[in-house]
Protein backbone atom coordinates (compact mmCIF):
# COMPACT_ATOMS: atom_id res chain seq x y z
CA UNK A 1 0.00 0.00 0.00
CA UNK A 2 1.58 3.46 -1.04
CA UNK A 3 1.67 6.47 1.48
CA UNK A 4 0.16 9.70 0.16
CA UNK A 5 2.90 12.41 0.71
CA UNK A 6 2.39 16.09 1.73
CA UNK A 7 2.19 17.94 -1.55
CA UNK A 8 4.12 20.54 -3.49
CA UNK A 9 2.14 22.70 -5.51
CA UNK A 10 2.87 20.44 -9.08
CA UNK A 11 3.37 17.08 -7.13
CA UNK A 12 -0.17 15.76 -7.89
CA UNK A 13 -1.61 16.62 -11.55
CA UNK A 14 -4.40 13.99 -12.26
CA UNK A 15 -5.43 13.02 -15.93
CA UNK A 16 -7.64 10.72 -17.53
CA UNK A 17 -6.85 7.09 -17.66
CA UNK A 18 -8.77 5.66 -20.32
CA UNK A 19 -6.82 2.64 -20.76
CA UNK A 20 -6.97 1.11 -17.66
CA UNK A 21 -10.46 2.59 -17.51
CA UNK A 22 -11.47 0.89 -20.96
CA UNK A 23 -9.87 -2.71 -18.89
CA UNK A 24 -12.25 -2.18 -15.59
CA UNK A 25 -15.74 -1.51 -17.73
CA UNK A 26 -14.31 -5.31 -20.11
CA UNK A 27 -13.65 -6.58 -17.11
CA UNK A 28 -17.01 -5.40 -15.27
CA UNK A 29 -19.38 -5.91 -18.30
CA UNK A 30 -17.28 -9.36 -18.55
CA UNK A 31 -18.46 -10.48 -15.28
CA UNK A 32 -22.25 -9.17 -14.85
CA UNK A 33 -23.11 -10.92 -18.48
CA UNK A 34 -22.67 -14.40 -16.82
CA UNK A 35 -24.47 -13.14 -13.85
CA UNK A 36 -28.34 -12.48 -14.06
CA UNK A 37 -29.02 -11.48 -10.78
CA UNK A 38 -25.52 -9.01 -11.23
CA UNK A 39 -26.75 -7.80 -14.07
CA UNK A 40 -30.39 -6.53 -13.00
CA UNK A 41 -28.97 -5.06 -9.91
CA UNK A 42 -27.22 -2.74 -12.21
CA UNK A 43 -30.13 -1.81 -14.01
CA UNK A 44 -31.76 -0.96 -10.85
CA UNK A 45 -29.24 0.97 -9.36
CA UNK A 46 -29.40 3.23 -12.64
CA UNK A 47 -33.14 3.37 -12.76
CA UNK A 48 -33.83 3.38 -8.85
CA UNK A 49 -30.93 5.75 -7.46
CA UNK A 50 -28.95 7.44 -10.65
CA UNK A 51 -25.87 4.77 -9.64
CA UNK A 52 -23.93 3.25 -11.14
CA UNK A 53 -22.68 -0.19 -10.58
CA UNK A 54 -18.63 0.87 -11.63
CA UNK A 55 -18.43 3.26 -9.11
CA UNK A 56 -18.98 0.66 -6.03
CA UNK A 57 -16.56 -1.72 -7.43
CA UNK A 58 -13.84 -2.40 -4.48
CA UNK A 59 -11.85 -5.45 -5.92
CA UNK A 60 -11.48 -7.18 -9.27
CA UNK A 61 -10.07 -10.64 -8.83
CA UNK A 62 -8.68 -12.51 -11.45
CA UNK A 63 -6.18 -15.55 -11.92
CA UNK A 64 -2.60 -13.78 -11.48
CA UNK A 65 -1.06 -15.82 -14.71
CA UNK A 66 -4.06 -14.56 -16.69
CA UNK A 67 -4.10 -12.26 -20.13
CA UNK A 68 -7.07 -10.06 -17.75
CA UNK A 69 -4.03 -9.59 -15.12
CA UNK A 70 -1.46 -8.86 -17.92
CA UNK A 71 -3.25 -6.32 -19.63
CA UNK A 72 -4.04 -4.78 -16.28
CA UNK A 73 -0.70 -4.37 -15.34
CA UNK A 74 0.15 -2.79 -18.51
CA UNK A 75 -2.59 -0.56 -18.17
CA UNK A 76 -1.22 0.55 -14.77
CA UNK A 77 -1.70 -1.59 -11.73
CA UNK A 78 1.38 -2.17 -9.81
CA UNK A 79 1.90 -4.47 -6.63
CA UNK A 80 0.74 -3.30 -3.41
CA UNK A 81 0.73 -6.36 -0.49
CA UNK A 82 0.06 -9.52 0.11
CA UNK A 83 -2.09 -11.53 2.59
CA UNK A 84 -2.23 -15.42 2.41
CA UNK A 85 -4.38 -15.91 -0.21
CA UNK A 86 -4.11 -12.48 -2.95
CA UNK A 87 -1.70 -11.03 -4.23
CA UNK A 88 -2.95 -7.19 -4.92
CA UNK A 89 -2.37 -4.38 -7.05
CA UNK A 90 -3.18 -0.44 -7.30
CA UNK A 91 -3.69 2.08 -9.60
CA UNK A 92 -1.90 5.21 -8.45
CA UNK A 93 -2.60 7.24 -11.20
CA UNK A 94 -6.61 7.45 -11.01
CA UNK A 95 -9.69 5.85 -9.07
CA UNK A 96 -10.12 2.42 -9.79
CA UNK A 97 -10.43 -0.59 -7.68
CA UNK A 98 -8.04 -2.79 -6.12
CA UNK A 99 -6.93 -5.79 -8.22
CA UNK A 100 -6.44 -9.51 -6.92
CA UNK A 101 -4.73 -11.71 -8.14
CA UNK A 102 -5.76 -16.01 -6.68
CA UNK A 103 -4.66 -19.20 -7.76
CA UNK A 104 -7.75 -20.39 -7.12
CA UNK A 105 -9.53 -18.38 -9.99
CA UNK A 106 -10.02 -20.05 -12.95
CA UNK A 107 -8.30 -18.49 -15.63
CA UNK A 108 -11.37 -17.03 -17.61
CA UNK A 109 -13.31 -16.40 -14.50
CA UNK A 110 -14.04 -12.79 -13.38
CA UNK A 111 -14.61 -11.72 -9.39
CA UNK A 112 -16.36 -8.57 -8.66
CA UNK A 113 -16.69 -7.12 -4.85
CA UNK A 114 -18.60 -4.35 -4.40
CA UNK A 115 -18.52 -1.80 -1.82
CA UNK A 116 -21.66 -1.18 0.54
CA UNK A 117 -21.87 0.25 3.95
CA UNK A 118 -23.29 -2.78 5.75
CA UNK A 119 -23.24 -5.85 4.42
CA UNK A 120 -26.13 -7.43 6.11
CA UNK A 121 -28.29 -4.31 5.29
CA UNK A 122 -27.71 -5.05 1.56
CA UNK A 123 -28.43 -8.78 2.08
CA UNK A 124 -31.69 -7.87 3.88
CA UNK A 125 -33.49 -5.61 1.94
CA UNK A 126 -32.50 -7.49 -1.60
CA UNK A 127 -33.99 -10.58 0.01
CA UNK A 128 -30.73 -12.36 -0.23
CA UNK A 129 -30.35 -15.52 2.05
CA UNK A 130 -26.63 -16.14 1.91
CA UNK A 131 -23.74 -16.69 4.67
CA UNK A 132 -21.78 -13.55 5.81
CA UNK A 133 -17.86 -13.95 6.28
CA UNK A 134 -16.79 -12.19 9.21
CA UNK A 135 -18.24 -11.17 12.36
CA UNK A 136 -20.65 -8.08 12.86
CA UNK A 137 -18.19 -4.51 13.01
CA UNK A 138 -15.64 -6.33 11.85
CA UNK A 139 -12.79 -4.17 9.68
CA UNK A 140 -13.83 -6.60 7.07
CA UNK A 141 -16.53 -8.82 5.98
CA UNK A 142 -18.23 -10.22 3.10
CA UNK A 143 -21.28 -12.16 1.57
CA UNK A 144 -20.63 -14.07 -1.72
CA UNK A 145 -24.14 -13.72 -3.69
CA UNK A 146 -24.21 -14.88 -7.09
CA UNK A 147 -21.52 -17.09 -8.48
CA UNK A 148 -21.09 -19.35 -12.15
CA UNK A 149 -18.72 -21.92 -11.27
CA UNK A 150 -15.87 -21.14 -13.00
CA UNK A 151 -16.72 -17.99 -15.00
CA UNK A 152 -17.88 -14.96 -12.85
CA UNK A 153 -18.66 -14.05 -9.04
CA UNK A 154 -20.33 -11.50 -7.36
CA UNK A 155 -19.49 -10.54 -4.02
CA UNK A 156 -20.54 -7.34 -1.70
CA UNK A 157 -18.36 -6.52 1.39
CA UNK A 158 -17.41 -3.50 3.59
CA UNK A 159 -14.46 -1.98 5.63
CA UNK A 160 -14.07 0.37 8.12
CA UNK A 161 -10.13 1.03 7.89
CA UNK A 162 -8.96 -2.08 6.34
CA UNK A 163 -7.06 -3.20 3.04
CA UNK A 164 -6.93 -6.83 2.03
CA UNK A 165 -8.88 -9.31 2.93
CA UNK A 166 -8.83 -10.38 6.58
CA UNK A 167 -11.74 -11.11 8.40
CA UNK A 168 -10.57 -11.78 11.61
CA UNK A 169 -9.27 -9.22 14.43
CA UNK A 170 -10.64 -5.55 15.00
CA UNK A 171 -11.73 -4.08 17.60
CA UNK A 172 -14.28 -4.82 20.17
CA UNK A 173 -17.65 -4.54 19.04
CA UNK A 174 -18.62 -2.22 22.06
CA UNK A 175 -16.33 -0.13 21.42
CA UNK A 176 -16.80 0.40 18.02
CA UNK A 177 -20.46 1.34 18.85
CA UNK A 178 -19.87 3.64 21.77
CA UNK A 179 -17.06 5.39 19.87
CA UNK A 180 -19.71 6.22 16.90
CA UNK A 181 -22.27 6.60 19.13
CA UNK A 182 -19.55 9.61 20.70
CA UNK A 183 -19.06 10.88 17.16
CA UNK A 184 -22.86 11.03 16.58
CA UNK A 185 -24.25 12.91 19.62
CA UNK A 186 -21.21 15.41 20.40
CA UNK A 187 -21.68 18.69 21.30
CA UNK A 188 -21.31 21.08 18.19
CA UNK A 189 -22.66 24.22 19.82
CA UNK A 190 -19.81 26.12 21.93
CA UNK A 191 -18.97 29.64 23.24
CA UNK A 192 -16.15 30.00 21.15
CA UNK A 193 -15.19 27.53 18.04
CA UNK A 194 -11.77 26.77 19.98
CA UNK A 195 -13.54 25.57 22.37
CA UNK A 196 -15.15 22.72 19.93
CA UNK A 197 -12.30 22.08 18.33
CA UNK A 198 -10.92 21.46 21.60
CA UNK A 199 -14.07 19.28 22.42
CA UNK A 200 -13.39 16.97 19.03
CA UNK A 201 -9.67 16.64 19.31
CA UNK A 202 -10.66 14.98 22.72
CA UNK A 203 -13.24 12.78 21.05
CA UNK A 204 -11.06 11.35 18.80
CA UNK A 205 -8.17 11.08 20.79
CA UNK A 206 -10.20 8.77 23.10
CA UNK A 207 -12.01 6.71 19.79
CA UNK A 208 -8.11 6.19 18.21
CA UNK A 209 -7.11 5.09 21.86
CA UNK A 210 -10.37 2.68 21.74
CA UNK A 211 -10.58 1.15 18.26
CA UNK A 212 -7.38 2.28 16.09
CA UNK A 213 -6.63 5.23 14.15
CA UNK A 214 -7.90 3.98 10.64
CA UNK A 215 -11.56 2.66 12.52
CA UNK A 216 -11.85 5.71 14.06
CA UNK A 217 -11.38 8.02 10.87
CA UNK A 218 -14.38 5.49 9.23
CA UNK A 219 -16.61 6.25 12.15
CA UNK A 220 -16.04 9.90 12.09
CA UNK A 221 -16.69 10.46 8.77
CA UNK A 222 -19.89 8.21 8.73
CA UNK A 223 -21.19 9.98 11.66
CA UNK A 224 -20.32 13.94 9.73
CA UNK A 225 -22.79 12.09 6.99
CA UNK A 226 -25.77 11.62 9.72
CA UNK A 227 -25.50 15.25 10.81
CA UNK A 228 -25.09 17.06 7.20
CA UNK A 229 -28.19 14.56 5.96
CA UNK A 230 -30.58 15.89 8.52
CA UNK A 231 -30.35 19.24 7.57
CA UNK A 232 -30.24 18.73 3.87
CA UNK A 233 -33.55 17.37 1.74
CA UNK A 234 -31.67 16.24 -1.17
CA UNK A 235 -29.56 14.24 0.62
CA UNK A 236 -32.62 12.83 2.80
CA UNK A 237 -34.43 11.80 -0.77
CA UNK A 238 -31.14 10.41 -2.30
CA UNK A 239 -29.89 8.52 1.13
CA UNK A 240 -33.39 7.04 1.25
CA UNK A 241 -33.46 5.70 -2.56
CA UNK A 242 -29.61 4.01 -1.93
CA UNK A 243 -30.98 2.35 1.04
CA UNK A 244 -33.72 0.58 -0.81
CA UNK A 245 -31.00 -1.16 -2.49
CA UNK A 246 -28.72 -1.40 0.21
CA UNK A 247 -25.62 0.60 -0.61
CA UNK A 248 -25.72 3.60 2.03
CA UNK A 249 -23.55 6.34 1.29
CA UNK A 250 -20.96 3.79 -0.21
CA UNK A 251 -20.80 5.89 -3.34
CA UNK A 252 -18.99 9.09 -1.13
CA UNK A 253 -16.59 10.87 -3.31
CA UNK A 254 -14.94 13.67 -1.21
CA UNK A 255 -16.30 15.87 1.74
CA UNK A 256 -16.55 19.32 1.81
CA UNK A 257 -15.89 21.35 4.94
CA UNK A 258 -15.39 25.22 5.29
CA UNK A 259 -13.38 27.07 7.84
CA UNK A 260 -12.88 30.22 8.70
CA UNK A 261 -9.25 31.85 8.61
CA UNK A 262 -8.38 31.49 11.91
CA UNK A 263 -9.47 27.90 12.47
CA UNK A 264 -8.16 26.43 8.84
CA UNK A 265 -4.91 25.00 11.16
CA UNK A 266 -6.81 23.61 13.67
CA UNK A 267 -9.05 21.43 10.92
CA UNK A 268 -6.26 20.50 9.15
CA UNK A 269 -4.86 19.35 12.75
CA UNK A 270 -7.88 17.42 13.04
CA UNK A 271 -7.81 15.29 9.94
CA UNK A 272 -4.55 14.72 10.35
CA UNK A 273 -5.07 13.11 13.80
CA UNK A 274 -7.54 10.60 11.92
CA UNK A 275 -4.73 9.51 9.83
CA UNK A 276 -5.84 12.06 6.07
CA UNK A 277 -2.64 13.77 4.57
CA UNK A 278 -2.36 16.64 2.12
CA UNK A 279 -2.66 16.06 -1.54
CA UNK A 280 -2.86 19.20 -3.79
CA UNK A 281 -4.11 22.78 -3.49
CA UNK A 282 -6.22 25.31 -4.86
CA UNK A 283 -6.32 28.67 -5.35
CA UNK A 284 -9.57 29.98 -7.14
CA UNK A 285 -7.78 33.58 -8.18
CA UNK A 286 -7.62 36.42 -6.59
CA UNK A 287 -11.49 37.91 -7.24
CA UNK A 288 -12.74 34.74 -5.42
CA UNK A 289 -10.13 35.06 -2.85
CA UNK A 290 -10.66 31.58 -1.50
CA UNK A 291 -8.52 28.40 -1.48
CA UNK A 292 -8.39 24.90 -0.07
CA UNK A 293 -6.74 21.83 0.80
CA UNK A 294 -7.47 18.76 -0.51
CA UNK A 295 -6.36 15.76 1.91
CA UNK A 296 -6.73 11.84 1.74
CA UNK A 297 -6.72 9.04 4.05
CA UNK A 298 -4.21 6.20 2.33
CA UNK A 299 -6.63 3.56 4.01
CA UNK A 300 -9.97 4.48 3.78
CA UNK A 301 -9.64 6.73 1.01
CA UNK A 302 -11.56 9.28 2.59
CA UNK A 303 -11.19 12.27 0.98
CA UNK A 304 -11.95 16.00 2.35
CA UNK A 305 -11.90 19.53 0.33
CA UNK A 306 -10.98 21.92 2.81
CA UNK A 307 -12.42 25.67 1.79
CA UNK A 308 -10.81 28.74 3.11
CA UNK A 309 -10.70 32.64 1.95
CA UNK A 310 -6.68 32.79 0.88
CA UNK A 311 -4.67 35.23 -0.79
CA UNK A 312 -2.22 33.79 -3.90
CA UNK A 313 0.75 34.98 -1.46
CA UNK A 314 -0.68 32.70 1.33
CA UNK A 315 -1.01 29.70 -1.49
CA UNK A 316 3.03 29.19 -1.71
CA UNK A 317 3.71 29.07 1.66
CA UNK A 318 2.24 25.95 3.87
CA UNK A 319 -0.94 27.89 5.23
CA UNK A 320 -2.35 24.11 6.46
CA UNK A 321 -0.04 24.24 9.24
CA UNK A 322 1.56 27.74 9.56
CA UNK A 323 -1.97 28.76 10.46
CA UNK A 324 -3.79 31.91 9.15
CA UNK A 325 -4.86 35.45 10.24
CA UNK A 326 -8.06 37.05 10.82
CA UNK A 327 -9.11 39.05 7.70
CA UNK A 328 -10.57 42.20 8.21
CA UNK A 329 -13.18 41.03 4.86
CA UNK A 330 -15.18 38.13 4.90
CA UNK A 331 -15.34 36.33 1.07
CA UNK A 332 -17.93 33.83 0.57
CA UNK A 333 -16.02 31.22 2.83
CA UNK A 334 -15.57 33.19 5.52
CA UNK A 335 -19.07 34.22 5.53
CA UNK A 336 -20.53 31.30 5.56
CA UNK A 337 -18.42 30.30 8.77
CA UNK A 338 -19.76 33.66 10.44
CA UNK A 339 -23.45 32.70 9.73
CA UNK A 340 -23.16 29.19 10.29
CA UNK A 341 -20.58 27.83 12.03
CA UNK A 342 -17.04 26.05 11.35
CA UNK A 343 -18.18 23.15 8.98
CA UNK A 344 -16.44 20.56 11.96
CA UNK A 345 -18.65 21.89 14.71
CA UNK A 346 -21.74 23.54 14.29
CA UNK A 347 -22.59 23.83 10.86
CA UNK A 348 -21.54 20.28 9.35
CA UNK A 349 -20.37 19.81 5.93
CA UNK A 350 -21.25 22.49 3.47
CA UNK A 351 -21.73 19.39 1.10
CA UNK A 352 -20.99 15.48 0.17
CA UNK A 353 -20.26 14.64 -3.72
CA UNK A 354 -21.13 11.35 -4.38
CA UNK A 355 -20.36 9.24 -7.46
CA UNK A 356 -23.48 9.24 -10.02
CA UNK A 357 -24.60 8.78 -13.80
CA UNK A 358 -25.05 12.51 -13.97
CA UNK A 359 -27.79 12.93 -16.36
CA UNK A 360 -29.97 10.30 -14.71
CA UNK A 361 -29.73 11.83 -10.85
CA UNK A 362 -30.14 15.14 -12.18
CA UNK A 363 -33.43 14.16 -14.06
CA UNK A 364 -34.81 11.39 -11.54
CA UNK A 365 -34.42 14.04 -8.29
CA UNK A 366 -36.37 16.98 -10.22
CA UNK A 367 -38.78 14.73 -11.80
CA UNK A 368 -39.52 12.38 -8.27
CA UNK A 369 -39.05 15.22 -5.94
CA UNK A 370 -39.24 18.26 -7.06
CA UNK A 371 -35.41 18.97 -6.08
CA UNK A 372 -33.49 21.37 -8.54
CA UNK A 373 -29.93 21.08 -10.15
CA UNK A 374 -27.79 24.06 -10.39
CA UNK A 375 -25.90 24.77 -13.84
CA UNK A 376 -23.13 22.54 -14.07
CA UNK A 377 -20.20 24.14 -12.81
CA UNK A 378 -17.84 21.24 -14.78
CA UNK A 379 -19.00 19.58 -17.73
CA UNK A 380 -16.02 17.55 -19.14
CA UNK A 381 -16.03 14.08 -20.74
CA UNK A 382 -14.19 12.91 -17.72
CA UNK A 383 -15.76 15.43 -15.39
CA UNK A 384 -19.61 16.47 -14.63
CA UNK A 385 -20.03 18.33 -11.33
CA UNK A 386 -23.37 20.22 -10.42
CA UNK A 387 -24.69 21.24 -6.89
CA UNK A 388 -28.45 20.50 -6.04
CA UNK A 389 -30.31 23.18 -5.15
CA UNK A 390 -29.30 24.76 -1.64
CA UNK A 391 -30.67 24.38 1.52
CA UNK A 392 -31.98 28.15 3.66
CA UNK A 393 -31.24 27.48 6.91
CA UNK A 394 -32.29 30.02 9.80
CA UNK A 395 -29.12 32.09 11.03
CA UNK A 396 -28.53 32.65 15.11
CA UNK A 397 -29.06 36.10 16.10
CA UNK A 398 -25.91 35.66 17.93
CA UNK A 399 -23.64 35.17 14.87
CA UNK A 400 -25.40 38.00 12.67
CA UNK A 401 -24.62 40.37 15.80
CA UNK A 402 -21.31 39.54 16.06
CA UNK A 403 -20.64 40.21 12.05
CA UNK A 404 -22.98 43.64 12.52
CA UNK A 405 -20.51 44.88 15.27
CA UNK A 406 -17.16 43.57 13.53
CA UNK A 407 -18.39 45.49 10.27
CA UNK A 408 -17.90 42.32 8.30
CA UNK A 409 -21.79 42.84 6.81
CA UNK A 410 -24.10 45.75 6.38
CA UNK A 411 -27.45 46.64 8.44
CA UNK A 412 -29.14 46.07 5.26
CA UNK A 413 -27.22 42.62 5.07
CA UNK A 414 -27.77 41.65 8.32
CA UNK A 415 -31.81 42.02 8.34
CA UNK A 416 -31.36 40.15 4.73
CA UNK A 417 -29.82 36.98 6.95
CA UNK A 418 -32.64 37.89 9.81
CA UNK A 419 -35.29 37.85 7.67
CA UNK A 420 -34.69 34.97 4.77
CA UNK A 421 -31.62 33.11 6.39
CA UNK A 422 -28.53 31.70 4.27
CA UNK A 423 -28.07 29.23 1.87
CA UNK A 424 -26.35 26.34 4.54
CA UNK A 425 -25.76 23.16 2.35
CA UNK A 426 -25.77 21.11 -0.84
CA UNK A 427 -25.39 17.25 -2.39
CA UNK A 428 -23.10 17.52 -5.19
CA UNK A 429 -24.55 15.16 -8.20
CA UNK A 430 -20.35 14.26 -9.71
CA UNK A 431 -19.49 11.52 -12.53
CA UNK A 432 -16.39 10.77 -13.24
CA UNK A 433 -15.06 8.92 -16.45
CA UNK A 434 -11.56 7.55 -17.30
CA UNK A 435 -10.62 6.92 -13.33
CA UNK A 436 -10.16 11.22 -13.48
CA UNK A 437 -9.31 11.56 -9.82
CA UNK A 438 -8.85 15.69 -9.91
CA UNK A 439 -10.65 18.33 -9.71
CA UNK A 440 -11.75 21.83 -11.72
CA UNK A 441 -10.68 24.50 -10.12
CA UNK A 442 -11.99 27.02 -12.65
CA UNK A 443 -15.28 25.52 -12.01
CA UNK A 444 -15.22 25.55 -8.47
CA UNK A 445 -13.85 28.76 -8.29
CA UNK A 446 -17.59 29.73 -10.21
CA UNK A 447 -19.55 27.74 -7.97
CA UNK A 448 -18.13 28.88 -4.56
CA UNK A 449 -19.54 32.66 -6.33
CA UNK A 450 -22.46 31.27 -7.23
CA UNK A 451 -23.41 30.50 -3.88
CA UNK A 452 -22.06 33.60 -1.88
CA UNK A 453 -24.89 34.11 0.80
CA UNK A 454 -24.55 37.94 -0.23
CA UNK A 455 -25.52 37.18 -3.75
CA UNK A 456 -28.28 34.30 -3.57
CA UNK A 457 -30.36 36.22 -0.68
CA UNK A 458 -30.00 39.38 -3.01
CA UNK A 459 -30.75 37.84 -5.86
CA UNK A 460 -33.83 35.24 -4.61
CA UNK A 461 -31.92 32.23 -6.38
CA UNK A 462 -33.47 29.26 -4.42
CA UNK A 463 -36.88 28.94 -3.22
CA UNK A 464 -36.57 28.73 0.93
CA UNK A 465 -36.68 25.55 2.47
CA UNK A 466 -36.27 26.70 6.33
CA UNK A 467 -34.58 24.58 9.03
CA UNK A 468 -34.19 25.35 12.88
CA UNK A 469 -30.75 26.03 13.54
CA UNK A 470 -29.18 23.61 16.52
CA UNK A 471 -28.58 25.91 19.39
CA UNK A 472 -30.42 28.94 18.49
Amino acid sequence: MSELKIDSLNEYHWTPQPQAAKWVKLALDTAISRLPWARAFAARLSDEAGCRLIDLVDTISVHPDSKRMADAIAAGWVPSHDDATYTTHEHRGGLFPTLAGCEDIANDEVRVSLKVECVATFLAVNDLNVEIVGRPLAPYRYAIVESNSGQALFMVSQRHGRTGFDTTGGPEPVDVLEVFESFLTRQRDFDSEAEAFRNVDALVDIAVKRIGRDYACDRFFAAEREYWQKRNRAAQFQKARQDRLGIGWANHDHHTYRSSREHFKSLVALWEKLGLVCRERFYAGIEAGWGAQVMEHPVTKIITFNDVDLSPEELMGDFSHDGLLASTELKTVGLWCGLHGEAASLAGMHHLEGTFDFVNLRDQMERDANIRTMKPFTDFPYLKQAFTEGERWAVQEKRVSVLLAKKLITLEQANMFRREGAIGSHLENLERNDGFKGFNQKGVSEIIAATDPRRQAALGAFETVNYKTIGS
